[in-house]
């Protein structure tokens, strides 16, 4: 199933922030900081300690060369070395003694959407977390098994088949207009509204879904989607390979190169975090309906009659 671009509000939770199953505890960037910034300047006056960014560059899991014939080790050189590191680089100048600094950078993303009105670290946050889940989503001689039965249940009853899902997600990449992403993603039906307790639901609500991205985006500022897989489309991932032949670099990515072993394991994660919130959706509606059932109770169930108790 081919989604639009969902709609991109910040939302209330993602599995991937760190310090919490269900995401954030707060959108609010000031209120995420651990220092004031009134704290912050005056340590910086005493001297006491130097305030900065610590996101690593983080290499591919496999050698550079690993990949060849399919894609080569120059571009992964030009690629990883140089394109992935200024966003590394570029990120951590832009958040050092920010509100930004010393979160994990799912939160560094989430906030610097900031709803829409993107602040200045997003681009770099949202490419560093992007290209560290494209490198592992490829293997060495990768692309030639199948997902798991459990997933490959869900893609014939989503896309038909097997076949219908590749074909769905190699037209989507090439067809997304200039730079971006393409995503295959496991999507949870829920409400995003915090006092909301969330209808009762059935697998039928919980979707495989191709989604595209432009520039930068990813599934983390949707909410409730879980991305498995992600090719880049933005033209230095190919060209020194491809040229600008890109319908033939996403076939021999689909082909070659996916590990079908890390989606595999990224769907058991985010059917786990999805059934981890059913059961605190479960929970917070037995509070709902013991309340319920407090609030109508007869007022003398509650607090009976001096004068009969004591018969």
């Amino acid at each position: 199933m081919l989604l639009p671009l969902p709609s991109t509000t910040t939302p209330t939770s993602s599995p991937f922030l760190s310090h919490h199953p269900n995401g954030l505890k707060s959108s609010s960037i000031s209120g995420a900081s651990k220092l004031s910034n009134k704290e912050r300047r005056f340590i910086r006056k005493l001297g006491l300690a130097k305030i900065s960014a610590t996101f690593e560059l983080k290499p591919p899991p496999y050698p550079l060369n690993a990949l060849e014939p399919i894609m080569s080790q120059e571009t992964l050189e030009y690629h990883w070395g140089k394109h992935h590191r200024t966003y590394v680089e570029n990120l951590n100048k832009q958040i050092v003694g920010t509100d930004l600094d010393g979160l994990s950078l799912e939160e560094v993303i989430v906030n610097s959407y900031n709803r829409g009105d993107l602040l200045p670290a997003f681009n770099n946050a949202a490419q560093v977390w992007n290209h560290d889940f494209f490198w592992e989503s490829m293997k060495p001689r990768g692309g030639g098994e199948k997902p798991s039965e459990d997933l490959l249940k869900l893609i014939d009853r989503d896309f038909g088949s097997f076949e219908g899902f590749v074909n769905e997600f190699k037209t989507a990449a090439q067809t997304q207009f200039g730079s971006g992403w393409v995503w295959f993603a496991y999507k949870d039906s829920r409400l995003d509204v915090g006092n909301a307790v969330n209808p009762l639901r059935s697998d039928e609500d919980k979707k495989l879904v191709v989604v595209k991205s432009p520039n930068a985006v990813n599934p983390l500022i949707w909410g409730y989607y879980y991305p498995l897989l992600t090719i880049d489309v933005w033209e230095h991932a190919y060209y020194i390979d491809f040229q600008s032949r890109r319908p033939d670099y996403i076939s021999m990515f689909m082909d070659k190169l996916v590990s079908w072993e890390v989606v595999n394991s990224r769907f058991e994660k985010a059917k786990a975090v999805v059934e981890q919130m059913e059961r605190e959706d479960e929970r917070k509606r037995k509070l709902e309906e013991q309340r319920f059932t407090t609030d109508e109770a007869p007022a003398n169930a509650i607090f009976p009659d001096t004068d009969a108790a004591a018969e």
